[in-house]
């Protein structure tokens, strides 16, 4: 080998030698992020329903056949408007003899009243002058038997006559007094008239269940029903959404029950529309949770008009903000060290540092730091090496939430999504 190639090889081993020194000593390098300050906000996500304040299903009260169906799905209807008509004719023959019966009981009770009354007066009337006839007989009868005309068989017979007419008196002034304003035969009168009455009544209401009418404003949102159709008691035949304000129904995941509060807002889009996004605001939250699912229901209003395309029961999606800063140090969560108080590890002069922190406002990405850190300084993300040795901050490696790389501003904060 010549002088010249023996030169070459040792310089190309000791350029290499230097590589391995400068690359054994040379510090590591460390995903970082520079901490900076921007909004945050805290927001929940999940899916909701449109419902009206009230919801009723209509049915029948008795058993029938279906005449006819007034309405159809969608319909309006106002309050009192017909629904749905049943075959009445049995019932209308009922409520004729209903009202033949208490016809009847009516005029027993007049009767009573007038030539009842006339009859008792002139019974009584009659067995008053039979019985002073029988005892003025009796009183010559026992005069002539005690000057002896006559014999004690015939004094007898003038006594059991004055014993009868005495006892028809009987009879027919309890006549009277049964026809008297509060007599029996008036009482027992009013009585069965007063029964006939509430048949009447009764049969009468039976035939107005044949019709069923809206009990309010509202509208058609099931039919269930159609003509010829036998239905029972009982049976929902319509389903009506009462008229008011539409609401949302959300059912949310207990977990997050301390965030929400009435009055909040929310941002609103329907999955069928998902370009026209509306506002409403947390009207309510259930005083219950649900022990089998583990949610806790909360109502939304809607504080103008509602959009034109919603419909009952349709899938909404529902953004509620449960915090905001419109300035914040932000720090992603990811950052945070394990161990009894939360801690960060940042780069300083070439050097890793820990600090402890004092965190506020968090989201699922990111908190809001309230001291140990500023704006501005580098904090490391993953393994780093131990506080006090040499590192590299790599800050293409670890994207601030939000930041270009993440897709966002700088500060937003990821929402606690739930599924339906």
């Amino acid at each position: 080998m010549s002088r010249r190639s023996i030169l070459v090889v040792a310089v190309l081993a000791g350029l290499l030698l230097a590589g391995l020194i400068a690359g054994l000593t040379r510090a590591p390098a460390v995903p970082a992020a520079r901490l900076q300050t921007g909004p945050l906000l805290r927001s929940l996500q999940f899916s909701a329903r449109v419902a009206t304040a009230s919801r009723v299903d209509v049915g029948s009260t008795v058993t029938g056949r279906v005449r006819a169906v007034a309405v159809t799905e969608g319909a309006t209807v106002r309050a009192g408007d017909t629904l749905v008509r049943l075959e009445d004719e049995e019932l209308r023959a009922a409520l004729a003899q209903a009202l033949a019966s208490e016809q009847q009981a009516a005029a027993r009770l007049a009767g009573l009243r007038s030539t009842g009354r006339s009859s008792a007066l002139a019974a009584l009337a009659q067995t008053d002058s039979v019985l002073v006839a029988a005892r003025a007989d009796l009183q010559r009868t026992q005069a002539l038997v005690d000057q002896g005309f006559l014999s004690d068989a015939r004094l007898d017979e003038a006594r059991r006559a004055v014993a009868v007419a005495e006892a028809q008196q009987r009879g027919a002034q309890a006549q009277r007094a049964a026809n008297a304003d509060r007599g029996t035969d008036l009482a027992q009168a009013q009585a069965q008239l007063a029964l006939a009455s509430a048949a009447t009544t009764a049969a009468r209401a039976r035939l107005a269940q044949t019709v069923l009418s809206a009990p309010a404003d509202a509208r058609v949102l099931a039919r269930s029903v159609e003509p010829g159709q036998i239905v029972q008691a009982g049976r929902a035949l319509l389903t009506l959404a009462l008229a008011g304000p539409l609401q949302l129904v959300a059912q949310v995941d207990e977990r997050y029950l301390e965030q929400l509060q009435p009055g909040q807002a929310a941002s609103v889009l329907a999955d069928a529309y998902p370009g026209q996004r509306f506002a409403a605001t947390v009207l309510s939250i259930a005083p219950l949770v649900d022990a089998q699912r583990g949610a806790v229901e909360v109502k939304f209003a809607l504080p103008g008009a509602p959009p034109a395309f919603l419909r009952e029961d349709m899938t909404l999606s529902v953004e509620v903000d449960t915090g905001r800063r419109e300035r914040a140090l932000v720090l992603p969560l990811a950052a945070l060290r394990d161990g009894p108080a939360p801690t960060v590890r940042v780069a300083r002069d070439g050097r890793v540092e820990e600090r402890a922190v004092r965190l506020g406002l968090r989201t699922l990405e990111a908190a809001e730091v309230l001291g140990g850190v500023a704006d501005g300084d580098t904090v490391l993300f993953g393994a780093t090496p131990a506080p006090g040795a040499r590192v590299r901050a790599d800050l293409a490696a670890a994207p601030m939430p939000g930041s270009p790389a993440a897709g966002g501003d700088a500060g937003s904060a990821l929402t606690h999504a739930m599924g339906r």
